[in-house]
């Protein structure tokens, strides 16, 4: 299997688990421990929490405090519904974690254009009266990265919040500037799945979402995983040492995968992206056609969060595509443990599979 769907999930870096086993151990060590108990194991656990805490905050602006959630979902819930904001606005682009969050929140929600390169422009008009601002810094299906210092801004200076979704941008892109909070996922910077953060600024007030032991400054409360934390602590502290490596290696897959894919469209901006996701189109393509007979390439079909409900991609419809080049798109994400071989055996097949179509 050629994995090509980084977006999606990233492979765990194998630092990572090695961080993790030990927290998974049994009665035979204290490492199974609960963090909040107050003998010697329940704070060595509880430790190894605070060590990865720091190490992911590093990957954040600094003047704010980490809090672990279950995932970026929730952190995203506990920011747009613990603000109290009612008034919100929120990019047409959004993943579904902000979108139907904030659809919940406010009948009335505000939607943002996109320009037809799938960015929100700096100067995009905001209703007088907003109180929260949620644009992402990069688009899990399209790859576009958003202009965030400008639109936080924007933001403040209508006496509005800012939150931003980082998930596809934390440990690849520096972190954005001048959000309020920020929320970041482990399994898509080659952390665990079950485990992400929620940035919060220094001096924002938020309401929680679960009340119980009072866990994470009683803002998220609930047992931690130190292994999970141990994880996605791991993950962020090899994303840092391995910054400009990992930045090297997408850009030379990028340039390659340009070529080899070079008579599909691509589908956002060239430049303002990220490049390791390649977001393609194809008119005429039969995409649930091309995923049966390319089992051995992990791809998706757009965003894997709305594969199997049949409905066209928000996304692309706000860049103005149709229903029709939605259904022809196809999404390749690479990253780290990408090898250049694999992206050419995975696009001699995909290539081959879409001409044998007759498109």
């Amino acid at each position: 299997m050629i994995y090509l769907d980084y977006q999606a999930t990233t492979p765990l870096a194998p630092e990572a688990l090695d961080a993790m086993l030990p927290w998974l151990a049994g009665p035979a060590a204290p490492g199974f421990a609960n963090p909040h108990s107050p003998h010697r194991a329940g704070r060595a656990a509880a430790a190894a929490v605070e060590v990865a805490r720091a190490h992911v905050a590093a990957l954040l602006p600094p003047g704010g405090r980490v809090i672990f959630t279950s995932g970026a979902t929730e952190a995203l819930n506990i920011a747009l519904a613990g603000s109290g904001a009612r008034a919100l606005a929120v990019s047409a682009i959004e993943h579904a974690a902000v979108l139907d969050t904030a659809r919940a929140l406010d009948p009335d929600l505000c939607v943002l254009r996109v320009s037809t390169d799938g960015r929100v422009a700096p100067d995009v008009a905001i209703p007088h009266g907003t109180g929260l601002v949620a644009v992402m810094q990069v688009n899990n299906e399209i790859g576009t990265i958003q202009p965030i210092t400008q639109l936080a801004a924007r933001a403040h200076a209508m006496g509005a919040l800012f939150v931003c979704d980082a998930v596809q941008g934390a440990g690849k892109l520096a972190a954005p500037d001048g959000a309020d909070m920020v929320a970041i996922s482990a399994h898509k910077l080659h952390g665990p799945k079950g485990i992400g953060a929620l940035w919060v600024r220094d001096g924002v007030a938020l309401t929680p979402l679960i009340h119980g032991g009072g866990q994470e400054g009683g803002l998220r409360s609930g047992t931690l995983s130190p292994a999970l934390c141990a994880g996605f602590g791991a993950a962020a502290a090899l994303c840092k040492s391995r910054w400009t490596s990992d930045g090297e290696h997408v850009e030379r897959l990028w340039t390659k995968a340009r070529a080899l894919f070079s008579d599909w469209t691509l589908n956002g901006s060239a430049d303002e992206r990220w490049h390791g996701n390649l977001s393609l189109r194809r008119p005429g393509l039969d995409v649930g056609r091309l995923l049966s007979e390319c089992r051995n390439i992990a791809f998706s079909a757009g965003s894997a969060c709305a594969s199997g409900s049949g409905r066209p991609s928000h996304v692309l419809r706000a860049l103005g595509l149709s229903d029709r080049d939605s259904k022809s798109t196809i999404r390749i994400g690479f990253g780290r443990y990408t090898r250049e071989e694999e992206l050419e055996q995975a696009a001699a097949v995909l290539n081959a599979a879409a001409q044998a179509q007759g498109v």
